[in-house]
């Protein structure tokens, strides 16, 4: 069986030659971590007492069973053991060891007594616990099934990466969404669309003979976050990847995928049957669309046992749907849905549609469609909702459809990747913009009824629940382009497992296992990650301003542009600057989105002075005299302090990053100290573009004390970036 582990270093004769010339630049670089082990480096653990601890808490060791999975526990453990406590630790009969791994059904009888009634019930839930057994000590992982000691397994480690006690454990898991996946926006030629990390990690040219290491590297950290499923291609699908040929090719990732517990799932052009199955319609209540649907599924169960289903972007942004056929959502995603059925699949149908020839306001499109069809779609259907109501702002209001469709599965969509925040050089720990937006209250059932409540569908009952983030991943050798970004795809399968858990828990946990164990910095590096989201929303889009992004590729400021043919794709629609004021009116007084929230979100965000601020201008158009109540400043003078404010924060994350050096490894240190040169540079373009565009409609001079932009609005009028990485639409 393949290795699936790799130390991520690799040198080359002609780089050994150049750096013979800079020894101290050769040094840092010879021994410094890339970034390819992500959280899984399994360091040698400095403390020796710590160290000797837990080798004799792990003195010997047993797994029961010899299912793949359970091969890869044992790969895992030994290269663990191996690399934190220095040796390979002994494998020892069940009755020597004090370590025992299995799924429930193997342990023998007297210990499955012991434990069994504290398992968890959920098929990937795991159980570790300290008991005494014939006379001593023993520590003992067992699930109902092989994925969960799996699960349990990665947990142990996390235990030991981050130096906690093992003294006395009882950890019983499980997770609360039952549906934790990736969704790669990765085409068939490796493209990545919105992706800033390099080409796709999926060669599809080579596959399926040439199975990369890369790809079990990717199952390891997704399996010891809890991620379950990977949806290989991008939502704008080809209909290539439904062929004969292509099928093949995932089934070799599904092969490798399968023992980590990871199922894989495909993005579907809905008109694929006219496309690749020479039929003369695509219309989803034809019988010979829906025996073609059937036909492919199939095929594909027949190759993929274990396959998890369809994600479908339809009648969006031009992609092909039902409604070409003057049919709903529902009748589409339902034939779908009928053709998985028998193989235990789903479908996960996107909600993310809007379309100008309906003459309703951009934000509130997804709800006008979708909510009317509650409880028309089939139970093996999620429908899948961005978290905000326009597109992966840095920060939005919460999708009205979050509680709106009490009969209708929902699943969360979260992204990942950095479309909207600066692209892989700006550091933007993503943690507390997933907890805001799980923690909002939708007041569908009254109060505490949370997003996190609808998704993991104990408000309504659902037995099907789901989370998708969009993946940050690419072939850089640090998967993210930026190590700190690591920490999103982590924090993300952190919280797809359990949402309840603290987003600075968790980065405490990620910068322990990847970054240093040093207290001081661990705490300053902590401190910095959750106040970065807020930064980088201070210098790109305070106040609830949103959408005012470079148009196409989203790199940079463009508030400016209002040429694109469509209204809702110009920056213009959603500031509506002029020299009343500016925001976008949502209220009652204006399109009044607000109407499609429960109360009494609706009336809280239908009044300026009730609205939180920091969706101030998302739900309202002021005035630039309007006092801000936090601060008693004008709303012009409010708006440059932060803008300010913001680039002013990265200059001091920099700082505080350089403070650091001696405590971080050298590669590490200077890849994040290169990106914030970026992002401070960066920082400040935000910051004067927009400062100087909105300036020309307040006519009011920036407050006193505030060095003058570094250029003139024409300057940056005039920038171009054709080859900003990761364009294309969604």
């Amino acid at each position: 069986m393949k290795k699936n582990y790799r130390t991520g270093r690799r040198f080359t004769g002609y780089l050994l030659l150049v750096l013979l010339s800079f020894p101290l630049l050769a040094r840092s670089i010879l021994t410094g971590e890339d970034g390819y082990r992500l959280w899984l480096k399994y360091d040698p653990i400095s403390s020796p007492v710590l160290s000797d601890k837990y080798r004799h808490q792990f003195s010997h060791w047993q797994v029961l069973g010899e299912s793949q999975t359970l091969q890869v526990v044992r790969q895992e453990l030994d290269y663990a053991f191996r690399g934190l406590l220095g040796k390979s630790l002994p494998v020892a009969r069940s009755s020597e060891a004090s370590l025992i791994i299995g799924r429930l059904a193997n342990l023998p009888a007297p210990l499955r007594i012991e434990v069994e009634q504290s398992v968890p019930a959920s098929k990937e839930g795991y159980l570790i616990k300290t008991i005494r057994y014939r006379g001593k000590t023993v520590n003992v992982i067992t699930a109902k099934t092989d994925i969960g000691a799996l699960y349990g397994t990665f947990r142990l480690l996390r235990q030991l990466q981050t130096l906690q006690s093992v003294d006395t454990m009882h950890i019983a898991s499980e997770p609360k969404l039952k549906i934790r996946v990736l969704d790669h926006w990765d085409n068939l030629n490796r493209h990545v669309e919105r992706g800033y990390a390099g080409q796709s990690i999926w060669d599809w040219h080579k596959l399926p003979e040439y199975i990369y290491q890369r790809y079990y590297d990717y199952a390891r950290a997704n399996a010891s976050v809890g991620i379950n499923g990977t949806v290989l291609n991008n939502v704008n699908a080809d209909p290539l990847i439904l062929t004969p040929r292509y099928l093949d090719k995932v089934t070799a990732l599904a092969d490798v995928f399968r023992p980590y517990g990871i199922r894989v799932y495909l993005s579907v052009k809905f008109s694929a049957p006219q496309l690749t199955g020479g039929l003369k319609t695509s219309d989803p209540l034809d019988p010979a669309v829906r025996q073609w649907w059937k036909n492919k599924a199939r095929d594909i169960y027949q190759k993929i046992p274990d396959f998890g289903g369809f994600l479908v972007k339809a009648n969006s942004e031009g992609q092909p749907g039902p409604g070409d056929f003057g049919r709903t959502h529902a009748e589409g995603a339902n034939m779908l849905a009928d053709a998985l059925a028998p193989y235990g699949g789903i479908v996960m149908w996107r909600a993310f549609v809007y379309a100008n020839e309906k003459h309703e306001e951009r934000s509130k499109q997804a709800y006008s469609e979708f909510k009317p069809l509650d409880g028309q779609f089939r139970d093996n259907v999620l429908l899948q909702v961005k978290n905000g109501p326009v597109d992966f702002q840095p920060r939005e209001p919460v999708s009205p459809l979050f509680g709106a469709t009490p009969n209708t599965s929902l699943m969360m969509e979260f992204q990942i990747t950095m479309e909207y925040l600066g692209f892989s050089t700006h550091a933007v720990y993503l943690g507390p913009l997933y907890k805001e937006v799980l923690e909002t209250d939708t007041y569908a059932k009254g109060q505490g009824s949370t997003v996190a409540k609808v998704i993991d569908g104990s408000l309504f009952g659902h037995r099907l629940s789901g989370i998708a983030g969009v993946s940050d991943i690419g072939s850089d050798r640090n998967w993210t382009g930026h190590i700190l970004l690591q920490a999103n795809w982590y924090v993300f399968g952190r919280l797809a497992w359990d949402h309840t858990q603290s987003a600075a828990g968790i980065a405490g946990d990620w910068i322990k296992m990847t970054l240093t164990h040093d207290e001081q910095a661990v705490a300053a590096i902590e401190k910095m990650m959750m106040a970065s989201r807020e930064v980088t929303v201070n210098y790109m889009t305070p106040l609830g301003l949103h959408h005012i992004m470079g148009t196409g590729h989203h790199y940079g400021p463009g508030p400016w542009v209002d040429s694109l043919p469509r209204d809702d794709w110009n920056p213009v629609y959603y500031h509506k600057a002029d020299q009343a004021g500016i925001g976008f009116d949502r209220s009652p007084r204006g399109v009044n989105a607000v109407e499609q929230y429960f109360s009494p979100l609706r009336e809280q965000l239908s009044d300026p002075q009730t609205t939180p601020e920091k969706f101030l201008l998302w739900f309202h158009h002021l005035p630039w005299d309007y006092k801000i109540p936090s601060s008693g400043r004008t709303l012009w003078n409010e708006l440059v302090h932060r803008y300010y404010q913001g680039a002013a924060d990265v200059k001091a994350m920099a700082a505080q990053w350089d403070h650091l050096q001696d405590k971080l490894d050298p590669l590490q240190f200077e890849q994040v100290r290169m990106a914030f040169v970026i992002q401070q540079q960066e920082a400040e373009w935000w910051r004067d573009a927009c400062v100087l565009y909105f300036q020309q409609f307040s006519g009011q001079p920036l407050p006193d004390g505030l060095e003058k932009p570094h250029h003139t609005l024409a300057y940056y009028e005039q920038l171009s970036f054709p080859y900003a990485p990761g364009q294309g639409g969604k």
